[in-house]
């Protein structure tokens, strides 16, 4: 007799369940791309330590209950949302603001961007019409059976599209600023295009709230040929936070970006980099700076599918109290993708006995001709070097915090902009003043 076993659901997978039947009624041009991204989640469940892309982080175990998508946020709610999130306050910048995962076109600098050549669209018009609805859930191959990713497409309440022209140079950074106002989940999409020879910078700031439900974003940034990209991305507190975030890089564009995870919950960044024009750059770094019981996953997955491209990952983490760090690197070297060079690097500050680092670095190389590295190190803070300090009169308080700000400088500094790299070295030091 042939038995067919299931997986019993979980109560937030119920709680999905009903909430998307809900949603469809409304979904529109957008319901087949929906469903059939909702189809993917049925079938795979909440990923789970079972599902190797998600072994050190169980998203099933961490999230007893899924809060119903968030309602549209009133224009007062966005303001006073809006005059808390004062992370990137030093810094001279455009400002797009998305509440519950939606534009607030009132908020934002839409007129002034369109003056330097950027344009913006409400991601909740292009869902209006089938074929760009197309454009914006389709997700890169890399991606495109992750049920993070699906869950995304299916709940999407829309987000931004910024196009920089052909030949652009941006004056300044355009910080997107994401809000949450009242309860419950929000899901946005943010997609960046950059035209032949562009140069942009962005800011991608979370702002912490006290209120429950999930985030779960997707960015998407296309690089077009001999363009240059600069990103930060910051994501402070939440309960539950999960990013996927693709990259896309043309031939001879450059690309920096930094992931900055400052938190207690529990929070997941997964990066899908994709090469598909030769002679591009990419410097990919990351920060996590956990304390309490939190969780930070920075997952990481480069695919090299031309000849003569440099990749270089760098990614730190501290972690303090009983905090769990995660670092999942892949460099994936295709067969004619030959003169690659890719080195990638994790390193651990453990400040108590009780912090941990889960390491898992790959290669998958079908080249020969190749440069390609990887290593991991954890660790304490060294007892001489905090010796030397305090021997020339320095707290021991200051002198733990000057030697967390030094391991940190090496990946902040490499950003390169200098409003950008001291708003978040004053991020660092903030959270080094706080008690664990």
């Amino acid at each position: 007799m042939n038995i067919e076993t299931r997986a019993l659901k979980t109560r937030a997978e119920t709680d999905l369940a009903s909430q998307y039947e809900a949603l469809r009624a409304s979904a529109g041009a957008s319901v087949a791309l929906r469903d059939k991204a909702f189809a993917l989640f049925e079938a795979k469940g909440l990923p789970h330590r079972r599902v190797e892309e998600y072994k050190y982080s169980d998203l099933r175990a961490h999230l007893k209950s899924a809060a119903a998508p968030a309602a549209v946020a009133s224009l007062e709610q966005s303001t006073a949302s809006l005059a808390a999130a004062e992370a990137f306050a030093g810094v001279d910048r455009f400002r797009v603001v998305l509440d519950n995962g939606r534009l607030v076109a009132g908020l934002s600098d839409l007129e002034a961007l369109a003056r330097e050549g950027v344009g913006v669209t409400d991601v909740a018009l292009l869902l209006e019409d089938e074929a760009r609805a197309r454009g914006v859930l389709s997700a890169p191959a890399l991606a495109c059976d992750d049920v993070s990713v699906a869950l995304n497409t299916a709940f999407l309440q829309g987000g931004v599209a910024i196009a920089v022209g052909e030949g652009a140079s941006v004056s300044k950074p355009v910080e997107i600023v994401h809000l949450a106002s009242g309860e419950g989940a929000r899901y946005s999409r943010v997609e960046v295009s950059l035209g032949t020879g562009a140069k942009f910078t962005l800011i991608e700031s979370f702002a912490p709230t006290a209120s429950s439900g999930e985030v779960n974003a997707v960015s998407n940034y296309m690089v077009g040929d001999e363009a240059e990209l600069t990103t930060a991305r910051l994501v402070a507190g939440g309960d539950t936070h999960v990013s996927s975030i693709f990259l896309t890089l043309g031939t001879s564009s450059r690309v920096k970006t930094l992931g900055f995870n400052v938190g207690t919950g529990f929070a997941r960044t997964q990066s899908f980099v994709s090469f598909t024009g030769e002679h591009a750059d990419a410097d990919l770094l990351g920060i996590t700076m956990l304390r309490g019981k939190g969780h930070g996953d920075q997952t990481l997955v480069v695919d090299h599918a031309v000849p003569h491209c440099n990749s270089r990952e760098l990614f730190k983490a501290v972690v303090d109290g009983q905090a769990e760090a995660v670092f999942q690197g892949k460099i994936i070297v295709r067969p004619h993708a030959q003169k690659t060079d890719g080195r990638m690097m994790t390193q651990a500050l453990l400040l108590s006995e009780e912090a941990s680092m889960a390491n898992k670095p790959e290669l998958e190389i079908f080249a020969d001709d190749v440069q390609c590295a990887h290593g991991a190190t954890s660790g304490q803070i060294d007892e001489d070097l905090l010796f030397y300090l305090r021997a020339r009169g320095i707290p021991e308080t200051e002198a733990r915090a000057l030697l967390v700000l030094a391991f940190l400088a090496e990946a902040v500094e490499e950003l390169g902009d200098e409003a950008i790299v001291a708003a978040l070295e004053e991020r660092v030091r903030g959270w080094l003043s706080v008690e664990a």
